[in-house]
C-alpha cells in the first residue's frame, strides 16, 4: 500500500487542524467542554440553557480561530513553526473576545442577563481559551520536535543508504573499465569519458534530477557494460519524445537497470535483453526496466550480489508519496516499474 502524505511534514505546521479527524476532535472536544462548565457548581439558573449557551460560543470560537488560521496559512507557512503556535493562541483570544461582544450584541434582551454576567462569561470563556491554547502550543512543540527527530533520522538512513549506493555502482563500472585495458586500450578513454560523467553525477548532484538527466545516467552505465557483454546484451529504449517533466531521486533508474544486467545478462550463458520504457498511465508515468532471466539449471552463478540493489532503492521510496517501486516476475522475464506521480 502506497504511504499517504503527513501533513505535518509537509512544512506547513497547522495543515493538520484541517484534516477531517481534527476538526471532528475539536467539535467533540467543544461539546465536552460546554458539558462540563454547565455541570460546574455555582450555576444560577437553567443549567440547559448555559449549556446551550456555551456550546454556541465554544463552537463558533474553536470554528472561527480555524478559519482565521486558514485564511492567513500562506503568511504563516513563512513563519517558524513556534512563532505559528503562539499567533494561533493569540488568534484564540481575539476570536474570544469578537464572538462573546457578538453574543452579547445578539443575545443580551433575549436573555435578560445583567452585563457583569456577560462580563464574567466573556473573563471565564478567555482564560479558557488561553489555558487550552497555551496546552495546545506546548503539545503542538513538542509534536513538532519528534516530527523533526523523525524526518532527520529518515534523511539520515536515506544518505546512509545512498552512500552504499554509489560505491557499489561505480566499482561495477570500474571494474568493466578495467576489463579493456588488455583487450580494447583503445576505447578505455571513451570509458573513462562516461566513468567522469558517471562520477560527477553520482558524487556531486542534486538529491533529485530531470528523468532526462537520469535517463542518461543510466544510458552511460549501459554503454559502460555493453563493452563488457558485447553481444550478449541487447537493449531497447522505449522512451516518448519529448520526454515529460519529470523529477527523479538521482541514482533511482540505473540500480534497476544494473539489477538487469546481473542478473538477466551477467548470470546467464545465452544472449538476453532489457526492456527500458516509459509510458503514460492516467494521471502518473511508468517507468519500467524488464529483463530476461535464466531458469536455475541455466545460471552460471548463484551469487548473492552486495544486496544494496532495489532493496536500498525501496528504502530510498519508503517515505515518498510520489514515486514508488514494484516488481513483478513470470517465467523467464523480470520487471521492475517505478510509479511516478
Amino acid at each position: 500500500m502506497r504511504p499517504r502524505p503527513d501533513p505535518a511534514a509537509s512544512g506547513a505546521p497547522l495543515e493538520i487542524l484541517w484534516q477531517p479527524p481534527a476538526l471532528i476532535s475539536v467539535v467533540a472536544a467543544g461539546e465536552m467542554l460546554a458539558t462540563l462548565l454547565a455541570l460546574a457548581p455555582g450555576i444560577t439558573g437553567s443549567r440547559w440553557m448555559y449549556f446551550g449557551l456555551s456550546s454556541l460560543l465554544i463552537q463558533w470560537i474553536s470554528l472561527l480561530s480555524l478559519c482565521a488560521l486558514r485564511l492567513a496559512r500562506a503568511w504563516l507557512a513563512r513563519l517558524r513553526p513556534l512563532t505559528v503556535a503562539y499567533i494561533a493562541v493569540a488568534t484564540l483570544q481575539v476570536t474570544t473576545a469578537v464572538v462573546c461582544a457578538a453574543a452579547w450584541l445578539l443575545l443580551h434582551d433575549l436573555l435578560i442577563l445583567p452585563h457583569s454576567a456577560w462580563l464574567a462569561l466573556w473573563l471565564q470563556f478567555s482564560g479558557i481559551a488561553l489555558v487550552v491554547g497555551l496546552m495546545g502550543a506546548v503539545a503542538f512543540q513538542n509534536h513538532w520536535n519528534a516530527r523533526q527527530l523523525a524526518v532527520r533520522a529518515k534523511q539520515a538512513e536515506i544518505d546512509a543508504l545512498t552512500a552504499r549506493v554509489q560505491p557499489h555502482f561505480l566499482f561495477n563500472a570500474l571494474n568493466a573499465a578495467a576489463t579493456l585495458v588488455h583487450r580494447e586500450p583503445g576505447r578505455v578513454e571513451q570509458i573513462l569519458l562516461d566513468l567522469s560523467d558517471l562520477f560527477r553525477a553520482a558524487l556531486a548532484g542534486p538529491a533529485e534530477i530531470d528523468i532526462a538527466d537520469e535517463i542518461v545516467l543510466a544510458q552511460r552505465y549501459v554503454e559502460i557494460e555493453s563493452i563488457r557483454f558485447g553481444t550478449r546484451m541487447t537493449v531497447d529504449w522505449q522512451l516518448p519524445s519529448p520526454l515529460p517533466a519529470l523529477r527523479l531521486p538521482r541514482l533511482s533508474l540505473q540500480p534497476l537497470v544494473e539489477n538487469a544486467v546481473h542478473h538477466g545478462i551477467e548470470n546467464a550463458p545465452a544472449p538476453g535483453s532489457i526492456v527500458v520504457s516509459l509510458r503514460p498511465d492516467g494521471t502518473q508515468w511508468l517507468l519500467t526496466v524488464e529483463n530476461t532471466v535464466p531458469t536455475a539449471s541455466e545460471a552460471t552463478s548463484h551469487r548473492r550480489g552486495h544486496k544494496v540493489g532495489l532493496s536500498a532503492l525501496r528504502a530510498r521510496l519508503a517515505g515518498s508519496d510520489r514515486i514508488a517501486l514494484s516488481t513483478t516476475q513470470a517465467p523467464g522475464r523480470f520487471q521492475a516499474t517505478l510509479t511516478v506521480r
